[in-house]
C-alpha cells in the first residue's frame, strides 16, 4: 500500500512518496499532480521507491480568463468590442494567463448558450465581457449586472423569456472587483475610466449577469468608447490590458486591494444615470 504525506508551504507544494510493492499483473504508472499509483509486471521480487518532490504552486499551470466581444450589430459590421477582445489576444495578460477568447452574436437565446458552457466547460479563473459604449468618449467599468428588465429586441427580433436572464434569480448581481476601486486607478487627467452601476439593460448587461450567475460573481463587463481619442486600437488595448490586470491582481489580493492614488473629489467618478446607460450602450 502506498505512503503518501502532502505538505503545504506557502509557496511550494511538497509531496514526499513512499510505497513497497510486490510481483502484480498489472502497469506502474505514476502521475505527480493526481497521485495514482499501480504496479508494475516487471518486479520480480520486492521494490522500494522513494521519491520526495516540490512541485511549485501553479508555475507550470496557467489560468484561464475569457475575453468576450460582440459580433456585428447595427451599424457596427465589424463590432469593435469583438476587435477589442482580439487585440487582447494579441497583447497577453501575462505569462500565466491563457487567454481564450469568444465572440458573442447579438442574440439573447445564442449568448446565454455560449456562456453557460464557457463556465461548464472551460471553468476559467474570471470572465472580461467587452461591449460598445455608442457616444461615448470614455471606458465605463460595470459594478453590476441586473436580472429583469430586457424589453429591447435583438438581432433575431426576440426578447427572452419574462424579459428575464435567469428565472428565480437574484434580482441584482455584483462582481467580485472593486469597479470603484479600479477605475480609481486609472484615474487620470482625461479621466478616460470611470465606473458605473447600471449597464444598460441590453445584450451587453443581459450577458454579463448570465456570466457573474454561472461563474460565482467573477466576471467584469467594459464598455468601450464609439468615440474620442480611445478609438485606436493602439490606446485602447493597451488600457483594457492593464484594467484586466489589475482586476486579476484585486482577485489575488482580495483583503488588500491595491491603494488607488490620490484624487481631489468623488466627482471625478461619475456614476452613468439610468437614461443615458439605457440610451447609449448595446
Amino acid at each position: 500500500m502506498p505512503y503518501v504525506r502532502h505538505v503545504n508551504a506557502p509557496r511550494t507544494r511538497q509531496l514526499q512518496v513512499l510505497f513497497i510493492a510486490q510481483r502484480s499483473p498489472w502497469w506502474t504508472k505514476w502521475d505527480l499532480q493526481e497521485l495514482k499509483i499501480t504496479l508494475c509486471p516487471f518486479f520480480n521480487s520486492w521494490l522500494f521507491c522513494c521519491a520526495n518532490c516540490e512541485l511549485h504552486h501553479n508555475m507550470d499551470e496557467k489560468e484561464t480568463v475569457v475575453v468576450t466581444g460582440f459580433g456585428p450589430f447595427r451599424q457596427f459590421l465589424e463590432n469593435p468590442s469583438w476587435k477589442a477582445a482580439q487585440g487582447l489576444k494579441v497583447a497577453g495578460l501575462g505569462e500565466r494567463v491563457d487567454v481564450y477568447i469568444k465572440e458573442l452574436p447579438v442574440s439573447y437565446v445564442t449568448s446565454l448558450q455560449i456562456i453557460t458552457g464557457i463556465w461548464q466547460t472551460l471553468k476559467p479563473k474570471f470572465a472580461v465581457h467587452l461591449g460598445i459604449a455608442r457616444g461615448s468618449s470614455v471606458v465605463i467599468l460595470e459594478q453590476t449586472g441586473k436580472n429583469s428588465g430586457y424589453r429591447d429586441r435583438d438581432v433575431c427580433g426576440l426578447c427572452p423569456a419574462g424579459h428575464l436572464c435567469v428565472e428565480a434569480g437574484p434580482e441584482k448581481l455584483d462582481s467580485v472587483v472593486n469597479m470603484k476601486a479600479v477605475s480609481k486607478h486609472f484615474q487620470q487627467a482625461e479621466r478616460d475610466v470611470i465606473y458605473s452601476r447600471d449597464a444598460g439593460r441590453y445584450l451587453c448587461e443581459f450577458a454579463y449577469y448570465s456570466s457573474l450567475f454561472h461563474g460565482e460573481r467573477r466576471a467584469a463587463l467594459i464598455h468601450i468608447p464609439s468615440s474620442g481619442r480611445l478609438v485606436s486600437a493602439n490606446r485602447l488595448v493597451p488600457l483594457l490590458q492593464a484594467i484586466v490586470v489589475e482586476m486579476l491582481q484585486q482577485l489575488e489580493e482580495p483583503k488588500q486591494p491595491r491603494r488607488a492614488p490620490h484624487v481631489p473629489t468623488e466627482q471625478a467618478f461619475p456614476v452613468m444615470s439610468h437614461q443615458h446607460a439605457a440610451s447609449e450602450r448595446m
